[in-house]
């Protein structure tokens, strides 16, 4: 993988309804359905044509693909930065998340037919002010000194954070000190199209 994927680890399934869709439905059941048939071909060493079947799915996009098992999560790995078509990345980063998530054992060939998946498609990252930042609408990226973390927009939802401990939280993501963004951290924003299976919280 052309750049090194990160572990947000998010919470339940949200989607914001804030933001434009920018996928139709029936783009979402393609790219879902990829990401059953990426984790399959590589449970079955065997490769998928990763040609984009349109014009947009072609386009570059950040994607964190999640995994969940009866519940609870299974997976999660993602690129912040579009590195390739939404098609490919989806892939990809399906592949990874039912593989090489270090924090749990490789999915199994039978726990795969009964995953769910929910995809998360990024917009750009842009710097924002901690007064911007809008729970659940904004995901967060804190770096400083080559740290850096990331959380995305459902997860401070899901655990009923203010801003402040969602600040904070993302610094800790980073391994810096909670109060981080306070002083030299440089505190970045984006949004998120979220979708995803039934299940998959």
């Amino acid at each position: 993988m052309s750049q090194q994927p990160e572990y947000p680890c998010p919470a339940a399934h949200y989607s914001s309804p804030t933001e434009p869709t920018e996928f139709s439905s029936e783009e979402r059941a393609i790219l879902l359905q990829l990401a059953h048939d990426a984790i399959l071909a590589s449970l079955e060493n065997r490769t998928i044509p990763l040609d984009p079947p349109s014009s947009h799915l072609a386009e570059p996009y950040g994607v964190f693909t999640t995994l969940y098992l009866t519940g609870g999560l299974r997976g999660c790995v993602g690129y912040v930065f579009p590195v390739s078509s939404v098609y490919r990345a989806v892939a990809e980063t399906a592949v990874a998340a039912a593989f090489e998530d270090g924090r749990f054992p490789p999915v199994t060939a039978d726990e795969a037919p009964h995953l769910k998946i929910s995809l998360s498609i990024l917009s750009p990252l842009k710097p924002i002010r901690p007064e911007e930042i809008e729970i659940g609408r904004h995901g967060l990226v804190v770096s400083l000194a080559g740290q850096r973390g990331l959380l995305l927009p459902q997860v401070p939802v899901e655990h009923k954070w203010d801003r402040i401990t969602f600040l904070e939280q993302t610094c800790r993501k980073a391994g810096l000190p909670p109060d981080a963004w306070l002083k030299d951290a440089v505190i970045e924003g984006f949004t998120a199209e979220v979708f995803g299976e039934q299940g998959a919280e």
